[in-house]
């Protein structure tokens, strides 16, 4: 049994007039339960709360105003939850609402808590249906848009494949909105500054992500080791076809080292709350030497923050090339740096670790 999670655009699920398509919910609904009889547990990541809510309260462009935005979620989840509980039982399916936020990921036991009760769902063959919870999120906590979020939820519950629903068929060459002659590119196998380059930005009226994003959340998906999708999903039977190994659209293989599941959340989910600017030893003992950071190699600490929290690792070049969980505070750091590991109780009163960061609780940024 395989474990995929598809993300649904709000352009997918909404009709010209800017309410649910109910017909296209329909049609999904009989896909998605066509591959649970495969034998595939599947997470649905869905947008849609906030157009829906568009629709009831009469609003013609999407909010800017945050107020105004968790209104309009919050009016339109249940119409977004209801018409996937009346699809779904057509098909003698059962979904369950799971709403999060940047917060659930970032604390570890909130991290390990959502993970257990979605794979508590899928035991129960029932279908999650995650969206980001709009009426408490703030600029502060949350994702950017369900791109991500569908990345960070497919690392959570080690998926195996995430399969992005787009407007169009694919990653073109080139926009195809302006250029008629741009080509699907068929597979990634590596996401280079090269492929970010060519990928467009500006989403649709109605949702948050342009084709930029979702090669971010593909690029975070196959650093997992999971492979990743994307299709239209305005044409039924695409998603059937590529769960029966028929490819369509654009995939992009997954990473031959992947990282690990903790690994993955210091690297995505955890929010650095600063950053640790080291010299040209550190950097190498690091990247090639594959070392922890310890005191002598730190010159200079930006941002307050306590042992535990997560921090960037930045070169003398200002590039951010790794991030890890410190195991003391700002505060301390700033009075050991530079020192040997030898010097760090007679300068501080005490010394929990040798290093500043270990090897164990650091991630690099490639």
């Amino acid at each position: 049994m395989s474990r995929l999670v598809i993300k649904i655009g709000s352009n997918i699920l909404t009709d010209k007039k800017g309410g649910l398509d109910q017909k296209r919910i329909l049609s999904i609904a009989g896909d998605v339960s066509d591959a649970c009889k495969a034998g595939h547990e599947v997470v649905i990541v869905s947008s849609g709360a906030v157009a829906a809510g568009m629709k009831k309260l009469g609003l013609k462009e999407r909010p800017k105003d945050i107020r105004l935005k968790q209104a309009a979620a919050a009016v339109g989840q249940s119409s977004l939850v209801l018409a996937y509980e009346k699809s779904f039982a057509d098909f003698g399916k059962k979904v369950a609402q799971v709403l999060l936020t940047r917060e659930d990921f970032s604390e570890r036991m909130r991290y390990l808590n959502s993970k257990n009760t979605i794979l508590t769902l899928l035991s129960y063959g029932i279908i999650p249906i995650i969206n980001e919870n709009d009426t408490v999120a703030t600029d502060e906590i949350r994702f950017g848009d369900n791109d991500q979020l569908a990345a960070l939820v497919s690392g959570l519950i080690d998926a195996e494949r995430l399969v992005i629903l787009s407007d169009v068929d694919g990653f073109y060459s080139s926009d195809p909105r302006i250029n008629q002659s741009a080509e699907i590119i068929p597979f990634v196998d590596e996401i280079t500054s090269e492929f970010e380059a060519l990928a467009g930005g500006a989403g649709s009226a109605v949702g948050t992500g342009g084709m930029y994003s979702k090669l971010l959340a593909a690029k975070k998906a196959a650093s997992y080791g999971i492979r990743v999708n994307i299709i239209n999903g305005k044409k039924k039977g695409l998603m059937t076809s590529i769960l029966k190994g028929i490819h369509k659209g654009t995939e992009f293989r997954p990473q031959t080292k992947k990282i690990t599941s903790r690994k993955g959340w210091i690297a995505f989910a955890l929010k650095p709350k600063g950053s640790l600017f080291i010299d040209d030893g550190a950097v190498n003992a690091i990247l090639k030497l594959g070392k922890s950071l310890l005191p002598s190699g730190i010159v200079r600490v930006s941002g307050t923050f306590d042992a535990g929290d997560a921090v960037y690792f930045v070169d003398s070049r200002n590039n951010r090339i790794a991030k890890g969980i410190v195991n003391y505070s700002s505060r301390d750091i700033e009075k050991i740096m530079g020192k040997r590991t030898s010097e760090i109780e007679a300068i501080i009163g005490y010394k929990y670790s040798d290093e500043v960061v270990h090897r164990d609780n650091l991630v690099v940024l490639s």
